[in-house]
């Protein structure tokens, strides 16, 4: 079975979500990380794995439920983190991030049986997911990231891999962005944290 990595930062205000800043105070913005991370470990606790790891910046906090290690972030850039998160698997894993909370267990439910990576592009040029049947850190090490195009870049990283992608979805940067995942998971902690946020600044 799979690996599962989750890469989060502690939702802390001020660290998390500054770009929802405004309209959201850095209080606020951080109760959304909060929710979002909420959302995604609870979708991935329900999704079969091997292991799950939370790959954190910061202290864990009640937000993390049980059935979780985890796996201090190493120093360095984004590339280097997410490469060391590999170095930590010895079988096929897969990782995403704590900007999707519209995520499900479908989704992450993967199959490399007949394939040797899976991709997921993020709608801002990024990516919301990297599978690695075999997880070589080579792989993510030098690609420019947090950029319009990272996730073509990290693409084609995977050239000669037979690789399976997955559905785009829309990270959680942007108050426009909140609304539209938002939409697409309306059950979620996410969403109640949005409308409450919204309903008391009216």
């Amino acid at each position: 079975m799979t690996t599962l990595l989750v890469v989060a930062k502690e939702p802390r205000p001020g660290r998390v979500k500054t770009r929802l800043t405004p309209p959201f105070t850095p209080r606020e913005a951080a109760a959304l990380a909060e929710a979002a991370l909420a959302d995604t470990l609870e979708v991935v606790a329900r999704t079969p794995a091997r292991r799950r790891v939370l790959v954190l910046d910061g202290e864990p906090g009640p937000w993390l439920p049980p059935g979780f290690e985890v796996l201090r972030q190493c120093p360095g850039g984004l590339d280097e983190r997410l490469a060391a998160a590999f170095a930590h698997c010895t079988g096929p894993a897969l990782l995403i991030g704590m900007d999707t909370p519209q995520v499900t267990p479908e989704l992450l439910t993967v199959d490399f049986a007949d394939c040797d990576a899976y991709f997921g592009p993020a709608e801002d040029g990024g990516f919301w997911a990297l599978g690695l049947a075999d997880p070589d850190p080579a792989l993510l090490l030098g690609v420019p990231m947090s950029t319009s195009h990272t996730g073509a870049v990290q693409r084609a990283r995977l050239a000669g891999l037979r690789v399976r992608d997955l559905p785009p979805l829309r990270d959680v940067d942007t108050a426009r962005d909140a609304e539209l995942v938002a939409e697409e998971a309306p059950c979620g902690r996410f969403a109640a944290e949005l409308k409450r946020l919204t309903a008391a600044a009216r």
